[in-house]
């Protein structure tokens, strides 16, 4: 079955209290970890908002 996009739950978020979670991200973006959790702090944690921030930082 095909994922209904329009239902948006926790899977759609990165946890910043699960150093797993922070550790992938921060290697998906060739990030620090420091890094990656200061964009969860100063952006939430939402995935989609997290991952154009972190393209934009690597691009810069």
């Amino acid at each position: 079955m095909a994922d209904d996009k329009s239902k948006r739950d926790f899977r759609d978020r990165v946890s910043g209290g699960e150093d797993y979670e922070v550790a992938y991200f921060a290697r998906k973006f060739q990030l620090t970890i420091p890094e990656a959790r200061a964009l969860i702090a100063k952006h939430g944690n939402d995935r989609e908002t997290l991952e154009r921030e972190a393209t934009a930082l690597a691009k810069s």
